[in-house]
């Protein structure tokens, strides 16, 4: 996790910044992954646990977590998805597990470089709220 998005808050419209404001901040704790590869392809399982936490400006429901996975090798990207994470926020707040088990990038013969890295955080574009299905 790189520390500029390790920790992703949600403010009310025009509050930015300001603590009174905050309607929910999400953060991962523990991150792990597990690998498979055959010949031409490596595919790793990315497992994060995270904590949402109700702002004074919150109300609990169901929020979308905008969360980004990259692998890197040395300094290119070689993998990058968007995932739009949805998460049930109680009063107060929650736990909740994040994974992501298709993430896919090719396999070098001798396996993957030392160099090649995982990156889990939160894109610092907003979040969007789970839209309800129409009534009939």
């Amino acid at each position: 996790m790189l520390e500029q998005n390790a920790v992703y808050q949600v403010y009310a419209k025009g509050g930015q910044d300001d603590p009174s404001k905050l309607l929910y901040q999400a953060s991962f704790n523990d991150v792990t992954r597990q690998c498979t590869a055959n010949e031409t392809t490596m595919t790793i399982n990315v497992v994060a646990q995270g904590r949402i936490v109700q702002g004074p400006a919150g109300t609990p429901g169901s929020v979308t977590l905008p969360v980004t996975v990259e692998v890197v090798d040395g300094d290119n990207v070689i993998y990058s998805q968007k995932v739009a994470f949805p998460v049930n926020m109680p009063a107060g707040g929650s736990q909740f597990i994040f994974s992501k088990a298709d993430v896919q990038i090719p396999n070098a013969q001798g396996g993957a470089s030392r160099f090649t890295r995982v990156r889990l955080g939160f894109d610092s574009t907003p979040a969007k709220p789970i839209k309800k299905g129409k009534r009939a």
